[in-house]
């Protein structure tokens, strides 16, 4: 059974913010560890022999892709903490309001004012338009226990941003290619009293945070935009990236 997801709520958002038309690619993350000194974190969950193991070594230079990972794709293997360390870092940087998205943003955002079954329509043999997925072509490269696209994307592995076509805001690859952490921590259900003007739930849950979108190698059910992963803020995964929001 998925998991469940509700209840359903209707939330305002009443201030205006941005958010990164990509996701932090590997060559921006590499300019905030070098400009801070921040340590990679090491040892990520990666996809092996149809399931997934974690690999002494795997850090966000080497995300366990076979090669290292290239400046223009989205930087993988990241914790909750490191993604909270580089938009504070970038905060400090610019003088701007750089911060994580929360999740009530993100799932507006990643809808693009749409409201079918997946951010791209209903039907998933669409999604190859706008997301790289786990699709026939990833199948083949890497077969594992989940359910392919029945599309082909291009790329049977991660692939670079902003490949695919942006949805109605400007936005790419807020479906697959890396999940993407937000600032809430993870509550299910939804408490009663948790907010409902877009801002971040963080009175419950907090020994997890959520993470949005999907992956290149995510079962298609779960590219969903209400589809919530939750994670300890320490969670190191191949497919783990991040997107920067702004306050305006």
């Amino acid at each position: 059974p998925e998991r469940y997801e509700g209840p359903v709520r209707r939330v305002t958002i009443g201030y205006a913010f941005a958010l990164g038309r990509v996701e932090v690619t590997t060559a921006q993350y590499r300019e905030f560890a070098r400009a801070t000194g921040r340590p990679a974190t090491t040892g990520c969950w990666t996809a092996q022999d149809r399931t997934y193991v974690q690999v002494a070594g795997t850090r966000w230079e080497d995300p366990g892709y076979g090669r290292p990972a290239a400046d223009d794709e989205p930087a993988a293997c990241l914790t909750w903490l490191d993604a909270k360390a580089y938009v504070d870092w970038l905060a400090a940087r610019t003088g701007q309001r750089y911060r994580l998205p929360t999740e009530a943003e993100w799932e507006y955002s990643a809808r693009g004012g749409r409201s079918g079954f997946y951010p791209w329509g209903d039907d998933p043999a669409q999604a190859c338009r706008e997301a790289n997925v786990y699709d026939r072509l990833a199948a083949a490269a890497r077969p594992l226990p989940i359910e392919a696209a029945p599309c082909e994307d291009g790329y049977p592995g991660i692939a670079p941003v902003g490949r695919f076509s942006a949805n109605p805001f400007g936005l790419h690859d807020m479906a697959g290619n890396v999940w993407e952490w937000v600032q809430d921590c993870y509550a299910m259900p939804h408490p009663a009293d948790a907010p409902v003007d877009g801002s971040a739930q963080l009175r419950e849950g907090c020994d997890r945070r959520g993470v949005r979108g999907g992956s290149w190698i995510t079962t298609i059910q779960r590219q969903r935009p209400t589809f919530r992963g939750r994670d300890p803020e320490t969670m190191l995964s191949q497919i783990f990236g991040l997107r920067v929001a702004r306050d305006l």
